[in-house]
């Protein structure tokens, strides 16, 4: 069982039953997926770009991921409907738990100049998105290995109904939100 998991069953649930004086367990939050998102702008004129963003997701996600199309042409980007614009991966179950526990223990600790993430980033319900400004953060990728630095967008989606039980199921798990 992964860590993450094992601390979301003996101490996340109960302290989020006390906080929002649940009547249940089903009713507490929990995190449903994560969606790891990077976008590859420059694949349009370089195909060779998407292979190493899709090599190094991989690697940090341990899971392929699926390239996403651009969905209407913008003759200004010179971009076409259908073309390659990007590659995402969804995380479920134990993949998502490992990730998590990679994700708050190593990766966000290893941004330079880390002062804490925003606490204000949440949609309205409850899911949370962050941006990585470099995939260096990673202990798994190789500085030699990698040919452009480039971001990536972590979404985590939860089953809290607002941004307050969302924060409050993060916070538990020692996701660093800044002081306010």
């Amino acid at each position: 069982m992964a860590r993450f998991k094992k601390i979301y069953q003996e101490q996340v649930v109960p302290q989020l039953m006390e906080a929002f004086q649940y009547s249940n367990v089903m009713e507490v939050p929990r995190i449903a997926k994560v969606v790891v998102n990077v976008g590859v702008g420059e694949a349009l004129q370089n195909a060779k770009a998407l292979d190493a963003a899709t090599r190094d997701i991989e690697i940090i996600a341990g899971q392929h991921p699926v390239i996403t199309r651009a969905r209407r042409s913008i003759a200004v980007y010179r971009l076409r409907t259908g073309n390659p614009i990007g590659i995402k991966v969804t995380l479920r179950g134990e993949r998502m738990w490992n990730f998590l526990d990679r994700l708050i223990s190593v990766a966000l600790p290893r941004q330079r100049d880390f002062r804490g993430i925003s606490p204000d980033a949440f949609d309205g319900r409850g899911n949370y998105t962050l941006g990585l400004q470099e995939q260096l953060v990673w202990p798994e990728i190789d500085y030699d290995s990698i040919d452009k630095v480039r971001g990536m967008e972590v979404s985590i989606v939860t089953t809290a109904k607002s941004d307050d039980e969302g924060r409050e199921l993060l916070r538990a798990f020692g996701m660093p939100f800044k002081r306010v």
